[in-house]
């Protein structure tokens, strides 16, 4: 037995623009039936859900792909947790929050997430999919009788769970308070822990600044830190990690761990694998369609748990969420990779600000390479990139000018109404559908779907996809990404990570990529430049190095160790202390290549 859901997607579907195919195709309308029928009110479609036969041709005729059907197995669907309405998202399960330990969540985008923080907050009740006549308390602990959830919800029942979130979009903080750093975490510090807080964080110097001068990654960890303080028994973080560096995120870490060290139920949204794997005790999945329906798998080991998302097959509850698994090639690297000829070449360069310099040392960069940039921020990465670009004039040294460089910026301006069409049209130097440019970059980085959005009302991920894709459809010899992971789920990132190099080998073209993303930087880079210095006073890049080495010398500077997980290869952070930590740490050997 199945159910049948139906979800329409309202800002995609634009019955003025198409021929009302949906409508006019449905085999059971053709039958006499209002299947599916076009909404007087919104001027929107409409799906029955109870009368669709399944058949999906709606989905393949609508022009837009605002329309999914799935049948879902009748067992999942008793589980069903909310539903905002008709053809609108549902979720099926709930995580469970447990007391002293942190719960790592982990899937898409659009799975769910934001609905979970607010249904385990208590900011949203849940309709169990009635949401035409929601139930109240007592239908809803009656649900979750015999769990652990049936206890949590009676807390929140009665009011007595205190709940602290960590938004994902942190750059609201400075729309909504008016202060300096101290005066917002003094606000919020109801644990007395601010001094102890800024110190972890780092956040000495931008804690006396203005929220509205700080950096993306002070306002990330000034709210992790705003979060931490408060006296909660359940805390939440969504995506933690972002505008961070490594360096920023291991602290980051800490703080989180401190929770769940004294007792407190903590959760964590996190797409950085690397810093998953080392926060979380637990890891619960999160699969199904985004946008459509989410589906939260059962409690799993950390290792366990993110090795099942990678190979998309739930073994105990036989299900298979993703049709291909996602694998670690450990062999690529300058080393062992046919080495193309050099397509830009750089002397030392030196770049001098009143308050900062850097020094990078001399390198090159070949065809079919892509050279990776890791260091922590404000040592000059972006500087570097943009000197190499010729967007900004170093002061010592020169770049060959004679190729042609594609940049993409580390933020990217979302403030204009224009259709992502417009913007590729215009990369692409032509019309973008139909073009084999359509099949080879924005059929596998999945984009169509999105063109007849505008570019102001796309969400933080698909607004990097669409800078990617720009970024690769102009013609160049070099293309220079800056942090393309931010904002992206894992699956994107381990989908893009193999697209770049798939993309710069088959096409004999290079590319240079910033990120932080440990295990991102791992899997596509073939040589790295490090940096090192003091942050915002100086920095200095090393030549471009062998990846080992390179991930050798990094990971020593971070005091942290890696080997690589049996099953899928992936790197895996060593526990600090460990037998294997200090075991490859006297031995001088911070990464494991195999």
């Amino acid at each position: 037995m199945t159910h049948r859901v139906a979800v329409l997607d309202k800002e995609l579907c634009q019955p003025k623009k198409c021929g009302l195919e949906c409508i006019k195709y449905c085999p059971v309308n053709k039958s006499g039936a209002d299947c599916i029928v076009l909404n007087e009110e919104i001027k929107k479609a409409q799906i029955d859900e109870n009368i669709c036969n399944g058949c999906g041709i709606c989905v393949k005729v609508c022009p837009f792909e605002a329309i999914t059907i799935v049948n879902l197995a009748t067992e999942i669907a008793t589980d069903k947790i909310h539903q905002y309405g008709m053809n609108s998202f549902r979720l099926y399960k709930l995580p469970t929050p447990k007391k002293g330990e942190v719960v790592g969540l982990l899937g898409r985008n659009g799975m769910g997430k934001s609905t979970v923080v607010s249904i385990l907050s208590g900011n949203l009740m849940p309709n169990l999919g009635n949401y035409e006549n929601p139930p109240g308390w007592e239908q809803v602990l009656k649900h979750f009788a015999g769990t652990e959830l049936k206890e949590h919800f009676e807390k929140i029942k009665n009011q007595e769970i205190k709940a602290s979130i960590k938004p994902q979009q942190v750059y609201n903080i400075s729309q909504i308070f008016d202060g300096t750093g101290k005066e917002l975490l003094d606000k919020y510090d109801q644990r007395g822990v601010v001094p102890e807080l800024v110190r972890e964080l780092g956040l000495e110097n931008a804690v006396e600044h203005h929220v509205k001068e700080l950096s993306g990654g002070e306002l990330q960890r000034i709210a992790v830190a705003a979060a931490a303080a408060r006296d909660a028994d359940f805390y939440f973080f969504d995506e933690p990690s972002s505008y961070n560096d490594v360096f920023q995120r291991r602290g980051v870490a800490r703080v989180i761990h401190s929770l769940a060290n004294i007792g407190k139920s903590v959760m964590v949204v996190e797409h950085d694998l690397t810093l998953l794997d080392f926060l979380s005790d637990y890891i619960e999945i999160l699969y199904g369609e985004p946008s459509a329906y989410g589906i939260v798998s059962n409690v799993l080991s950390t290792k366990v748990g993110i090795n099942v998302f990678l190979d998309g097959y739930l073994p105990n509850e036989n299900v298979r969420f993703r049709d291909k698994k996602f694998s670690f090639d450990v062999s690529t690297s300058q080393d062992d990779f046919e080495k193309g000829e050099v397509v830009i070449t750089y002397p030392k360069l030196v770049r001098r600000y009143p308050a900062f310099s850097v020094t990078i040392e001399p390198g090159q960069v070949r065809r079919g390479e892509v050279l990776g940039i890791m260091g922590a921020n404000a040592l000059g990465k972006t500087t570097m990139m943009k000197m190499i670009a010729g967007v900004e004039k170093p002061d010592e040294g020169s770049v060959d000018k004679a190729i042609t460089i594609s940049y993409k910026p580390q933020y990217i301006p979302n403030d204009y109404d224009v259709e992502v069409i417009s913007v590729l049209d215009k990369a692409n130097e032509g019309p973008i559908m139909g073009s084999a440019e359509e099949e080879q970059i924005l059929d596998p980085l999945k984009i169509k779907k999105l063109y007849n959005k505008s570019i102001k009302n796309l969400s933080g991920g698909e607004l990097q996809k669409v800078a990617v894709a720009t970024c690769l459809l102009k013609k160049a010899d070099v293309y220079a990404l800056d942090e393309p992971s931010a904002f992206l789920d894992v699956e994107d990132r381990i989908a893009i990570a193999k697209f770049l190099q798939k993309f710069v080998r088959s096409y004999a073209k290079s590319a240079i990529v910033i990120d932080h993303d440990i295990q991102l930087m791992d899997l596509i880079s073939d040589s790295i430049v490090i940096f090192e210095g003091v942050s915002g006073l100086e920095g200095r890049a090393t030549a471009p190095l062998g990846k080992a080495e390179a991930m050798n010398r990094f990971l020593h500077s971070l005091d942290i160790t890696f080997r690589r997980d049996e099953q899928t290869l992936r790197p895996r952070v060593n526990k600090a202390g460990s037998r294997l930590d200090k075991q490859q740490k006297d031995s001088g050997n911070f990464y494991y290549k195999r």
